[in-house]
């Protein structure tokens, strides 16, 4: 995951603006293919914004 983020901010964007880029990435994805929905999720989870963790959780 740290790949792809390191590439989208390669390309201009900010770290946050990476993030959410993945975030409309998988949304879509799993709109299109909502039977890989799971396998999306599980996927994608890992990626989610460091700003959104939680040690809470």
């Amino acid at each position: 995951m740290e790949d792809l983020i390191q590439r989208l901010m390669a390309e201009g964007l900010t770290e946050p603006q990476a993030y959410k880029a993945i975030e409309v990435i998988k949304n879509f994805t799993k709109e299109k293919f909502p039977m890989f929905g799971g396998a999306i999720d599980s996927l994608f989870d890992k990626y989610q914004s460091k700003e959104n963790d939680d040690f809470l959780d």
